[in-house]
């Protein structure tokens, strides 16, 4: 009886390791375990989606969110959809001012899928991240190309079903109103799902900054200090726009007040708003960089002016400046993306410094073009069209953004990694800082390798100094030839041999014969030997 108590406790466990693939025999295929990665999130993230518009469908009964449960069914597949940036078309126009904040939801899922695939397949027992110590640098680049390899596997794994599921999920969710692009839908839910999957399997192979250690130093410097530029510019954006909330509050309140959405509707309001919140963060990057955003045809929010017309009913868009030219002061937010250009530069600098003062800075310049690019790119999520007519273009421009900012932040990169590339290496002269430690690494190795190899024959050791003066042929024609004398010591050793104590004489041996079977007839002087230097006559 108690055998079958035990059998029947230890029974999920036993059936839930054979599910997850527990024992080595059972483990899964990549791309398998993509798939159910894949379905898994698809599944998940509508039943959240499908929960939450059944509740608004339940609190406003007005056809908004669809008629009927295939309604809301379809409405919450769209919002799927807008979650992964797929615009939509509709009468009179399209529809690709989508939220940035759901993606969130999507990302998230993608993230712990992937973690899980990756276990699953056993990506980090079957390549170790790490090498023993001392190992060849053939063998640890060759290691960082085969990780880079099963990172990108492990990430299209996840991204090509996922895809195709969208595919038919933006099937379904066609109706009559919205028809939403299939390609936009494929090419977004690729790109979000093949970058979880990449970051999620990068993260099993080891820890953070080992995901940086699969690129080379120099890729590695630029993509940080791109990172740390965008980072810093968006941390502004958002800045910027809690204090224009804070000073047009009641406009916000005034616009709220007249939706009267009701409690169930104030909080779907304010969820919207929220969602919509990395859009304004992006828009007031665009203003800090100068080219600003447009809210609607014919219209600019920049710090050289503002210049508005009808503004959809938006509490958030409360928080817009009114017409007119703008304070003096707002123009000293331009110097924002110089500092976060300095800022970046003295990273890569640090990270990858250059043997060469002249090279430094194009790397510096080469941030901020690559900042400029990522700047460009959030730009043109942040915006799209409402419908046609007026509010066709609406968000910033991303080839403004992207030229505005690679210079701003390239200019600042390139003077501050210059400056910074050179106190490094005045630093390194002094033997200080991380490059007198990179030299004294090898030197150090390089002794280890030179004495390894006079051992084996492959390097001649240091020979010790001959006695004599050195004379080249027309010296030793012209001048006497110097008597060596028993008791000779080279001036520049005479230090080192007062420190160091003298060996005990040898006891005298007994006198051998000298051999006469051995005649040295090309000997004329005695027997003594003359090294000649050819250089010695330069040198008094």
């Amino acid at each position: 009886m108690t055998a079958l108590l035990d059998q029947l406790r230890t029974a999920p466990r036993t059936v839930l390791s054979k599910i997850s693939g527990d024992d080595d025999e059972t483990r899964r295929p990549l791309p398998v375990s993509g798939m159910l990665a894949a379905a898994a999130t698809l599944g998940v993230g509508l039943a959240v989606l499908i929960t939450l518009t059944l509740v608004g469908w339940i609190a406003a009964p007005r056809g908004a969110l669809g008629t009927g449960l295939p309604g809301v069914f379809r409405t919450a597949a769209q919002i799927w959809l807008a979650a992964h940036h797929a615009g939509f078309a509709w009468p009179g126009g399209q529809l690709g001012l989508l939220p940035l904040g759901l993606m969130v939801l999507p990302a998230v899922l993608l993230y712990k899928a992937a973690i899980w695939m990756a276990r699953d397949a056993d990506l980090r027992l079957r390549l170790p991240a790490r090498l023993p110590k001392n190992s060849p640098k053939e063998q640890a680049g060759a290691r960082r190309k085969a990780q880079l390899v099963l990172v990108a596997q492990a990430g299209v794994s996840l991204a090509a079903p996922y895809a195709l599921l969208a595919g038919l999920i933006a099937l379904v969710a066609r109706n009559d109103v919205t028809q939403p692009f299939i390609g936009e839908a494929l090419l977004s839910h690729f790109l979000l799902a093949f970058v979880a999957g990449v970051l999620a399997t990068a993260r099993t192979i080891g820890p953070w900054r080992s995901m940086l250690r699969l690129l080379p130093e120099r890729l590695r410097a630029v993509t940080v200090g791109t990172a740390v530029a965008v980072a810093l510019l968006l941390v502004a954006g958002l800045v910027l726009v809690l204090v224009a909330i804070a000073v047009n509050f009641s406009q916000v309140a005034d616009l709220t007040s007249g939706l009267a959405p009701g409690f169930v509707g104030g909080l779907l309001l304010v969820l919207v708003q929220g969602l919509y919140l990395l859009n304004a963060v992006i828009w007031g990057l665009a203003y800090i960089a100068g080219p600003g955003f447009a809210v609607g045809t014919g219209t600019l929010v920049a710090p050289t002016g503002v210049q508005l017309g009808y503004v959809p009913t938006l509490p958030l868009l409360g928080a817009l400046p009114d017409n007119g030219p703008v304070p003096g002061l707002m123009m000293a937010v331009i110097a924002l993306p110089f500092a976060a250009g300095a800022v970046a530069g003295v990273v890569v600098a640090r990270i990858a410094p250059s043997p060469s003062y002249e090279a430094a800075p194009l790397w510096g310049f080469v941030t901020g073009i690559t900042t400029g690019l990522a700047a460009g790119v959030l730009a043109a999520l942040s915006g799209g069209p409402i419908g046609g007519a007026r509010l066709a273009v609406v968000g910033p421009s991303p080839w403004e953004v992207a030229l505005s900012v690679g210079l701003e932040v390239g200019v600042a990169a390139g003077i501050s990694v210059g400056l910074a590339n050179w106190w490094l290496l005045y630093q390194g002269a002094r033997g200080k800082g991380p490059i007198a430690r990179k030299l004294s690494t090898a030197r150090k190795a390089g002794a280890v390798i030179a004495k390894a190899a006079s051992k084996v024959g492959f390097a001649e050791s240091e020979g010790r100094a001959l006695p004599g003066h050195w004379m080249d042929a027309t010296e030793a024609d012209t001048q006497p030839i110097p008597i060596i004398r028993d008791d000779w010591q080279d001036e520049h050793a005479s230090a080192a041999a007062e420190a160091v104590p003298r060996p005990e004489p040898r006891r005298p041996e007994s006198p051998r014969p000298p051999r006469r079977d051995i005649v040295d007839e090309s000997d004329d002087r005695g027997g003594h030997v003359i090294y000649l230097d050819p250089y010695a006559w330069d040198r008094d």
